[in-house]
């Protein structure tokens, strides 16, 4: 549990009970992992359970069974220990324990714990990436999502870009 107090500031994990005698543990936060849009929902795809298709999801989604599909969406998500998921994955913060193959666009954070494994690219404005961590795939870091990093860069370095005379092509 330390490692969750470690990236994030304020909070505690609380264990609770849920179906068949399972328990699993819920993070109470003061410091939100995004702001909420409207009503939202707490989920969960338990251990023994298997989804696929297209999921869309007002709120948070926590997956500790597997998930395939075409497409996730949710506010925010997380990815238990034993949880596997094999989609592109689109939410506000992501925090995954388990296993994703796909890619995942975050448009606040990833937090990637010690036992996660990820085969895909990931796009977001925050990457925590613990020791442990398993990842094959490229990272784009950027508060400007729509534009690539590629050009975001080149932009900045072209501008105001002077260059003494004498290595000018004449």
């Amino acid at each position: 549990m330390r490692h969750y107090r470690a990236a994030f500031e304020k909070g505690s994990f609380r264990r609770c009970a849920g179906a068949y005698g399972k328990s699993f543990h819920t993070w109470e936060s003061d410091m939100p992992l995004a702001k909420p849009v409207g009503e939202t929902a707490t989920n969960l795809i338990g251990e023994s359970s298997f989804f696929t298709g297209k999921f869309v999801i007002n709120g948070s989604l926590r997956i500790d069974g597997i998930f395939e599909g075409k497409s996730l969406k949710a506010d925010q998500l997380y990815i238990g220990p034993k949880g596997k998921v094999k989609t592109t994955i689109d939410a506000v913060s992501v925090i995954v324990e388990g296993m994703i193959i796909g890619n995942i666009n975050a448009t606040s954070r990833v937090l990637l714990m010690p036992t996660a494994k990820v085969l895909g690219d990931i796009k977001t404005p925050e990457l925590i990436i613990q020791n442990g961590v398993i990842l094959e795939g490229r990272c784009t870091i950027a508060n400007d999502l729509q534009s690539s990093a590629k050009d975001l860069i080149e932009r900045d370095y072209m501008k105001d870009r002077k260059i003494p005379a004498e290595f000018q092509d004449k």
